[in-house]
């Protein structure tokens, strides 16, 4: 076979290349992909022999035929659906505790689920965080799509457990009976063995010195690790926890050095390291990163090097994982990969260190941007210090710690990772924000690619680098700043809000989503989460190249909003912070807005909010209730727009009875009212949006109503955000 392979009369790289745009034509009938696909094929009638053409065409027919097959199991998962599970068996090592919060991924009828429970005791809570064997559980519980992405560049929950194999989510109302089973499915045990050696580890631990053994060793970070997740993230040096080449080379290397001292030879070794890596892959979860590594660490054994290791390891992953490159992690270990072996044989000593990191951060940060958007340059700098520590310190230091554990366990290192996590603590303190990208469009990311490959290229031609050079930078600016109008109300679960900016840069921020009502729980009942200004409105806004706000604007003074508030002023540089002259004297209200550091001022009736040449006049500050709730009204470009979030409320038109617009913008807040549809006929609205909160529940009597309008209504709960985009004239488009 590896005779074969070494014959083969074509560069496997370019076959590789080759076979990843016609993958992504078939998962993602993408038309970008498909051009990039007819685009090699004439490169190779034009480069290779017909007998070399033929025997490409041949592998591609093959592979083209398994992403076909591989594809139509998953439409048909997707539309075979089940309606009811009673029994469910769980894989021990996805199983997470965050409060009474219970979650795992289960088998059911030959299928995987996402499954869901809330814990009813403190007990109960403690027997699930101990559980490490293999349980199957009797259930009553109801099963549902899982939610796909409703923003904007917003994360795709249904599109990443489909990667899983996960079609369905099943939310437990009732364990009826939980007992311990035994398999001699491989996969099973291995999550069990797994899990085993999680709780064996927090049992005989202490935090933080516990998080990172089950983080480094097996790639398992729990929820308590929540703040210096943030930290690490915000520096840019949260990967150093994704499990790849740096663990898989050095528990390889060690099992190497182990049997080659019991006396077995080097070919011995080759055939072991299958059962081996299979084991390891196993204990780490099965990550992405960890197979690839994995992969190209046994090839490389086998005498297969450099761009032919790579291009064999992308070709493997096709057959076993065949939706390895429909994930940000799988895509993200690819292209470090690659642009490792591209560089890894030109640097030598501590300065080729320092170029190659400066190289795979440049080489990554298109394909950084367009998943997460930003860049932190201090990474750089971080990434080649906290490496070698990881590389060279902790990772021996907890490997030996953890075997010794089972004789006695020796927990006196705990200073360390305390001094680690104050180290970083202080840096956080001293960073800066991250540089905003925004994400780059299908046709830009390729752009990007191909320009600093070229860079790559000519690296010593300085006349080209430098028109290239400027060629990137051009690509980047129009991603950060796109030339274009913007108005998007975006989907916030509970609460509203409205991003505006104009062709200048100009940015208005109306309002913020509130947080999220929870009910007064005991301490073990407490969850960790994220809020949804971190889940929706944030990311959008980077997604969209913002760095600053120049006003944000906040129509009444609900509290709930306060926390968000904080939240923005931390990821974005906020200037002015704009409220009605009511909400000014609600002393309570402003001593917790004030603690954001950020100006803040008055807006008056009759004011205007300048954007896009013209601006939103504040038209009242006041409701029919006397309460604070701004309304604002203009003719942005071509089409007048009212935002109102009470609209219900026919005080609106009996005080502005001549009122129209072209556009209304409102809010569904209250669970006892309804839109009022004689208000909308009154207002003779060309579209109307809701920004509806998804946690309460609707009485919607008119809905049928709603269509004697003779306007378009768009629902966030329905439609996801919607965004308003142009030059001289509205065109409205939606998520869903």
């Amino acid at each position: 076979m590896l005779q074969w392979i070494s014959r083969f009369p074509f560069p496997k790289i370019y076959l590789s290349f080759l076979l990843l745009w016609l993958y992504y034509a078939i998962f993602s009938a993408s038309f970008l992909a498909l051009l990039g696909l007819v685009f090699l094929l004439v490169c190779l009638f034009f480069q290779f022999p017909w007998k070399t053409v033929t025997k490409v065409l041949l592998i591609c027919g093959l592979f083209g035929s398994w992403f076909l097959f591989q594809k139509w199991q998953q439409e048909e998962a997707s539309r075979n659906l089940l309606d009811t599970v009673d029994t469910v068996r769980i894989l021990p090592d996805t199983i997470k505790v965050n409060g009474d919060s219970l979650s795992f991924r289960g088998k059911a009828d030959g299928r995987l689920f996402q499954v869901y429970f809330k814990l009813q005791s403190e007990a109960e809570k403690e027997k699930f965080q101990q559980l490490s064997e293999l349980h199957e559980m009797v259930v009553k519980g109801k099963l549902a799509s899982p939610q796909g992405a409703s923003n904007f560049a917003g994360f795709d929950y249904r599109n990443y457990l489909k990667t899983q194999g996960i079609y369905q989510t099943l939310t437990i109302s009732e364990i009826v009976e939980l007992k311990q089973i035994s398999s001699w499915d491989i996969e099973e045990n291995l999550s069990s063995l797994r899990r085993k050696a999680v709780v064996w580890i927090k049992r005989n631990f202490p935090d933080p010195m516990r998080n990172y053994m089950t983080g480094l060793l097996l790639g398992h970070l729990d929820t308590d690790f929540e703040e210096m997740n943030e930290l690490y993230s915000s520096l840019g040096i949260i990967h150093l926890f994704a499990l790849s080449g740096m663990q898989v080379g050095f528990f390889m290397d060690a099992f190497m050095k182990l049997l080659l001292r019991l006396g077995l030879t080097q070919e011995k070794f080759k055939w072991l390291a299958y059962p081996f890596s299979l084991v390891y892959a196993g204990l780490t979860g099965f990550s992405a990163s960890v197979i690839r590594s994995l992969l190209q660490k046994i090839l490389a054994q086998h005498g297969i090097k450099s761009l032919d290791n790579f291009a064999m390891t992308v070709l493997v992953l096709f057959i076993i994982m065949p939706n390895f490159f429909l994930t940000a992690g799988g895509v993200l270990s690819c292209a470090y990969a690659f642009i490792l072996t591209m560089t890894g044989e030109e640097v030598a000593g501590i300065k080729g260190l320092v170029r190659e990191s400066c190289i795979i951060s440049l080489g990554i940060l298109p394909i950084l941007s367009f998943y997460f958007s930003e860049f932190q340059p201090w990474s750089i700098l971080l990434t080649f210090f906290f490496s070698f520590l990881f590389d060279m310190v902790l990772l021996p230091l907890l490997s030996i710690l953890f075997c010794l554990s089972f004789i006695y366990p020796i927990t006196q290192f705990n200073f360390l990772f305390e001094w680690l996590e104050n180290i970083i603590r202080y840096i956080s303190q001293l960073s800066t924000r991250p540089l905003v990208f925004g994400q780059p469009s299908l046709w830009i990311l390729i752009l990007l690619l191909i320009t600093l490959a070229l860079i790559y290229d000519y690296r010593k031609n300085l006349k080209k680098i430098s028109m290239l050079v400027i060629v990137a930078i051009s690509l980047f600016l129009v991603t950060k700043h796109p030339l274009e109008n913007e108005i998007t109300v975006l989907d916030m679960e509970q609460g509203r809000s409205i991003f505006l900016r104009d062709m200048t840069g100009k940015t208005i921020l109306l309002d913020i989503g509130e947080k999220s009502e929870r009910d007064k729980k005991e301490a073990w009942q407490e969850r960790i989460s994220s809020s949804n200004a971190e889940r929706s409105l944030i990311p959008y806004l980077k997604s969209r190249g913002v760095a600053k706000i120049d006003q944000l604007v906040l129509t009444t003074s609900d509290t709930k909003q306060l926390d968000h508030v904080l939240e923005i002023s931390k990821a974005f540089e906020l200037e002015e912070i704009l409220v009605s002259e009511e909400t000014l004297s609600k002393r309570e209200f402003m001593d917790k807005l004030k603690k954001s550091k950020v100006k803040v001022a008055a807006i008056k009736t009759g004011q205007q909010l300048f954007i896009f040449g013209s601006g939103l006049e504040v038209i009242t500050s006041q409701n029919s209730d006397k309460k604070d709730s701004m309304v604002l009204y203009g003719k942005l470009l071509n089409q007048t727009f009212l935002v109102t979030g009470d609209i219900e409320d026919k005080f609106l038109t009996k005080s502005y009875p001549k009122l129209q617009a072209d556009i209304v913008i409102t809010h569904q807040q209250a669970s006892n009212k309804k839109t009022d549809v004689e208000i909308l006929k009154t207002l003779q609205p060309k579209a109307t949006i809701i920004s509806v909160d998804k946690k309460k529940k609707f009485k919607e009597k008119n809905e049928e109503s709603n269509q004697e309008l003779g306007n378009s209504i768009y629902k966030t709960d329905q439609k996801g955000a919607i965004r308003f985009k142009g030059w001289s004239s509205w065109r409205i488009e939606t998520v869903r």
